[in-house]
């Protein structure tokens, strides 16, 4: 059986595989074809953080594949009252075929999945949000954008995921975050060393300008995540001079194109005029979650036939 936690625990080939899976069911869609490959099979979706994309994307996607999706809230279920998580996983386990987490720990979602006999997807951790990834390089790979990306803001989820996939990928990343913040020193050293292997090169800097010179493509996130113990007041004044605003765009190249994972916050990591300017890119990057997400899942239902 296989999960889905992090893109570490894939292949460049695998990954690559996921992707073909959503690209040719998005082309059905696009036909009016819904092809049923996981009809009658549940998805239990177990949220404790709030979500537009995640829940949606989830949850249109188990229907138009044939099954059923449900939303669980740890606030409403017996995770809310303690119950112990490997308890939770072993009677979702006897349920359901399948599951994703949204959790605020990436060690609650580990414990999950190692009690859990279904696979289990990682919707988002305070270390890993794979699934955006894989929209967004599927993005990249629709609009025959280069390899050379900027990552502009928060040593977050999304700087390490980014870090995972270009990594494996072999793509070349710049990273920009602010000083006295730092990136997960063991996501670090394992991006480098997946690096040596697959040829991509990776650089961390604290410089936005550095990072967005000449890139093919520019990423951010919000500097204000769910959870965050850092009052808004104190990033404000951390992030000065990371705001992704004309004059700093104007460094990568001319055809750039620009992602964000959503929510985004005009004003503070991206200025209103650019977010609108690059919105084509940034709400396909937003539908890719829903094709995304069948590729997953439709992935992992035959990985586990096959082990």
């Amino acid at each position: 059986m296989k999960d889905f936690l992090t893109l570490n625990d894939f292949s460049k080939e695998q990954i690559l595989e996921i992707l073909e899976i959503a690209k040719n069911i998005k082309n059905e869609v696009k036909k009016g074809i819904f092809t049923p490959y996981l009809k009658n099979q549940t998805l239990a979706m177990v949220f404790e953080k709030n979500s537009t994309r995640t829940r949606i994307s989830f949850e249109v996607g188990m229907y138009q594949l044939g099954g059923h999706a449900l939303f669980l809230d740890s606030k409403t279920t017996q995770l809310g009252r303690g119950e112990p998580i490997k308890d939770t996983a072993r009677v979702i386990s006897s349920m359901c075929n399948m599951a994703m987490l949204r959790v605020y720990k990436h060690a609650d979602l580990k414990e999950f999945a190692k009690f859990a006999k279904i696979p289990v997807i990682n919707g988002l951790s305070d270390l890993f949000h794979p699934v955006q990834l894989m929209a967004d390089y599927l993005t990249m790979i629709e609009l025959n954008a280069g390899k050379n990306i900027a990552y502009i803001g928060d040593s977050n989820n999304m700087c390490n995921s980014w870090l995972n996939l270009a990594s494996i990928m072999g793509l070349n990343l710049s990273v920009a975050i602010p000083k006295n913040y730092k990136i997960n020193d063991e996501v670090l050293k394992i991006a480098m060393n997946n690096a040596k292997i697959s040829g991509a090169k990776i650089i961390v800097t604290n410089d936005p300008k550095i990072a967005i010179k000449d890139v093919d493509v520019v990423a951010t996130d919000t500097w204000f995540s769910m959870g965050d113990e850092v009052s808004k007041d104190q990033k404000v004044r951390d992030f000065k001079g990371f705001l992704i605003d004309e004059d700093l765009m104007s460094l990568a190249k001319k055809d750039a194109i620009l992602l964000h994972c959503l929510p985004a916050y005009r004003g503070y990591e991206i200025s209103d005029k650019v977010f609108e300017k690059h919105s084509k890119e940034i709400f396909l990057e937003a539908e890719n979650r829903l094709h995304v997400q069948k590729g997953i899942m439709v992935w992992l239902n035959k990985a586990c036939k096959n082990s």
